[in-house]
């Protein structure tokens, strides 16, 4: 049979050359189309759930709940494994599904079991669901940094926080932008506690009075001469 091919071949060598032309020009437009992966994602399909209960212990975590949520998610559909973790004031919970499951189809499963088990939770915790990326994806990290010392880090975390922040969740692939260091704004209000005393008040006054001073509530219409003034 070899020696059949190689007679052949030497037979018709215009051919075999022509042939073999097409196959290396078909190879190379192949290889210049083809995606690459570096890294390729081999990790499984999960979902995090993180849930806050702050100043709670592990074992008050654990039953108030991690449980509750591990139970409701075992009957969402695909899954392979549900893990749960609980820390102190902290829950987190793994959901593994099975190979070749859509991300994003399983986000909305269990999007769909946690609203159904939220009424077992305590009140005031919220179930949030981990970014939309997997174990081994990327992570590039940048530094916004003045050479010129005008701007000081309130202003730079702000620019981070209100610019750059949203123009980078806009590119494709990203998962979630993260901002972590400079001087994040915040106003801070330093009680007395000897005036406090004096007006016969407590920090639940105090706070509640804060609370209220900040919300915002809209009146009527009020109709003038066939105007509408807003009030």
């Amino acid at each position: 049979m070899i020696i059949s091919l190689i007679e052949w071949s030497l037979r018709n060598r215009l051919l075999v050359l022509l042939l073999s032309a097409g196959i290396a020009i078909g190879g190379i437009v192949s290889a210049s189309n083809v995606t690459l992966d570096a890294i390729p994602d081999l990790s499984d399909v999960q979902v995090i759930i993180k849930t806050p209960y702050m100043g709670q212990p592990p074992q008050e975590v654990e039953n108030q709940v991690t449980y509750p949520l591990t139970t409701a998610l075992l009957s969402v559909p695909g899954t392979q494994a549900v893990r749960g973790f609980s820390m102190f004031g902290e829950s987190f919970i793994y959901i593994i599904f099975r190979d070749g499951t859509d991300p994003y189809w399983a986000r909305s499963r269990v999007l769909e079991s946690i609203s159904q088990a939220s009424s077992q939770l305590p009140p005031g915790v919220t179930p949030t669901l981990g970014p939309d990326a997997s174990s081994v994806g990327w992570i590039f990290q940048y530094a916004l940094v003045d050479r010129s010392g005008k701007i000081d880090n309130y202003e730079l975390r702000a620019l981070q926080d209100f610019f750059l922040k949203y123009e980078l969740q806009s590119v494709p692939g990203v998962a979630e932008v993260a901002s972590v260091g400079g001087a994040a704004k915040q106003f801070q209000i330093e009680i007395n506690p000897n005036k406090m005393a004096a007006y016969g008040l407590n920090f639940d006054a105090v706070s509640e009075a804060i609370s209220e001073a900040n919300q915002s509530g809209g009146g009527a219409v009020v109709e003038m001469a066939r105007a509408e003034y807003m009030v």
